[in-house]
């Protein structure tokens, strides 16, 4: 009679985690779910243009570097598709169209601060390396 042992896995951060197979598949399509809806580089810097307040489509252009209109449109759309901005429109001569945030768009905040800390510590990092490669 033969006793197999199973192997632990190593900490992660000094963390011993032991996940099911279903736990596993269900946390990967979290992620995936979440990449799906911010997917692309200009979802989160719309957001956070947003965040002070509602804009004008020609004030997020200016705001959000690089982007063109055509691609702005296709975004807020999404966002607003995915309940994280709203588009108000105001009869006003000519027509005023202004795009707002969401209450919902709120339970980005924590991934937001997490993408921006991280952002920060990873540039560090590697212009830290460059610098003393020189």
């Amino acid at each position: 009679m033969s006793t197999v042992l199973e192997a632990t896995p190593p900490p992660v951060n000094g963390i011993h985690s032991i996940h099911s197979a279903a736990e596993c598949t269900q946390s990967a399509q979290a992620v995936q779910d979440a990449l799906y809806v911010l997917s692309g580089k200009w979802k989160l810097p719309i957001i956070v243009a947003l965040s002070t307040g509602p804009r004008r489509f020609g004030e997020l252009q200016r705001l959000v570097s690089g982007i063109t209109a055509k691609v702005l449109s296709k975004e807020l759309k999404e966002l607003e598709m995915n309940e994280f901005a709203v588009r108000r429109v105001y009869a006003t001569m000519p027509v005023t169209v202004e795009y707002e945030l969401t209450a919902y768009s709120q339970s980005l905040n924590s991934i937001i601060e997490a993408l921006r800390d991280w952002g920060i510590q990873h540039r560090a990092r590697i212009l830290g390396k460059s610098k003393s490669v020189d």
